[in-house]
């Protein structure tokens, strides 16, 4: 069996479950994060976080299956691991990439929701205290 091929399916078996293992990752913990930015309501940050996870096996097993193709021929064990070095390495830096891009967003989102919560007075005003001339300048020394 050509080394080539041996190269080929190790780097598949390796890329798809590093796939795997980050969006799942991704997934339950970013959850949280979509919970509370979503005021709570567990229907819609399921469903935003499922779309999430479908979008990050979208982007990165096409990228996986865009860079399988390599141009050099593996002739020992040697050329085996240099290959797989150089295009699972290259791999990890995408989903490292794609992982910091998602906590960037969560956080953005985390961050826009506290501060609409902030915006809202938690009652609302049932008048004003004082009249016209309310402030008066202080008396008595110190």
């Amino acid at each position: 069996m050509d080394l080539t091929v041996v190269a080929y399916v190790i780097y598949l078996l390796c890329s798809l479950g590093l796939t795997v293992w980050v969006a799942r990752t991704l997934s339950r913990n970013g959850r949280i994060f979509l919970a509370d930015v979503l005021r709570g309501n567990e229907k819609l940050a399921d469903a935003v976080n499922h779309l999430l996870v479908v979008g990050f096996y979208l982007v990165n097993l096409g990228f996986i299956a865009l860079y399988l193709r390599d141009d050099t021929t593996v002739a020992d064990a040697r050329g085996v691991f240099e290959a797989l070095s150089q295009k699972l390495g290259v791999v990890l830096l995408v989903l490292g990439v794609m992982h910091l891009g998602n906590v960037f967003a969560l956080g953005r989102f985390r961050r826009r929701g506290m501060l609409e919560r902030e915006q809202v007075p938690p009652v609302p005003p049932a008048g004003y205290t004082g009249g016209q001339d309310a402030w008066a300048a202080p008396t008595g020394g110190l």
